[in-house]
């Protein structure tokens, strides 16, 4: 397997491909997943405060640690601070406390805000005032949409490194990309296989495709993010789904099959609505702590 990596902004190497945990919220099938994932070779780890599994991931990384399958230094592992704490530069900061406290680690590698929501500006302070302390190697945001993101990096010290967003076939978003690549952010992929949707697995030209490669029609999906410059983090509790989602790596598409996926852009997402004041204020009411 040779895995690809970003620079981002502040010199840190990260995976193009990592693994995700959302939706894992038993404890110890989490950890589990955690270990089975880092056996089966990724080295990038996403969570989240607000997945509530963040001391499971943890522990999941001290096993592998043990059992001498890894060293920490060689992993990058991503939280991100939930809208509950979004509230004020010092409230941010503690977030962060709290969420290596929970992983048991001293500095995670990447720390997102987790929705352009609550005062983020303020709270971009506090991850930011955790970059300079040393708790974690890099900072950037999650679901911000493109004039968001502009005004951010036009009024903030730290340019954030990575904007985590839905980006799949059927949500291309070329022109948010675009807007990334020219605040120098890189862009990473919440849900790469369209969390299940549009038939996606079984798709008849994605399939057609993977068949010329030995592929299957997710991998394929995969491997179309990777070479836009995506970083992906499928997310699977079975083993051979993880080993098939990160054997992505000997195989590349031709222009024409690059352009043939992204025609099945609908442009815009069937998963999440960031402009349903509604979904807006739910999130804002959703507490991951006391």
């Amino acid at each position: 397997m040779n895995m690809e990596f970003l620079t981002l902004n502040t010199g840190a190497k990260m995976p193009l491909e990592g693994f995700g945990v959302f939706q894992i919220p038993d404890a110890a099938q989490c950890e589990e997943v955690v270990y089975n994932a880092v056996k089966t070779g990724y080295r990038l780890l996403d969570t989240a405060a607000a997945y509530m599994n963040e001391e499971a991931v943890g522990k999941g990384v001290a096993r592998a640690i043990a059992d001498g399958l890894i060293t920490r230094e060689e992993l990058f592992i991503t939280t991100k601070v939930w809208v509950q704490d979004q509230k004020t530069e010092e409230t941010a900061y503690e977030a962060v406390k709290a969420s290596l406290a929970k992983l048991n680690m001293s500095y995670v590698d990447l720390i997102l805000l987790h929705q352009p929501m609550g005062d983020y500006f303020a709270a971009y302070r506090g991850i930011e005032k955790a970059y300079k302390d040393g708790l974690t190697k890099a900072i950037g945001v999650a679901n911000f949409y493109p004039a968001i993101l502009a005004n951010l990096c036009e009024n903030v010290e730290v340019i954030p490194a990575v904007n985590q967003v839905e980006l799949h076939p059927f949500f291309v978003q070329k022109e948010a990309l675009e807007n990334m690549k020219a605040y120098g952010v890189i862009p990473q992929a919440w849900g790469p296989l369209a969390e299940g949707k549009h038939g996606i697995f079984t798709d008849p030209e994605l399939t057609k495709i993977g068949e010329k490669y030995g592929k299957s029609a997710a991998q394929v999906v995969l491997r179309w993010n990777a070479q836009r410059g995506v970083s992906i983090i499928p997310k699977s509790v079975h083993v051979e789904r993880m080993e098939q989602n990160i054997d992505i790596w000997d195989f590349q598409l031709t222009d024409e099959e690059m352009e043939q996926l992204a025609s099945k852009d609908l442009g815009h997402s069937e998963i999440v609505n960031h402009d349903d004041p509604a979904f807006v204020k739910m999130l804002c009411g959703m507490k991951v702590h006391a």
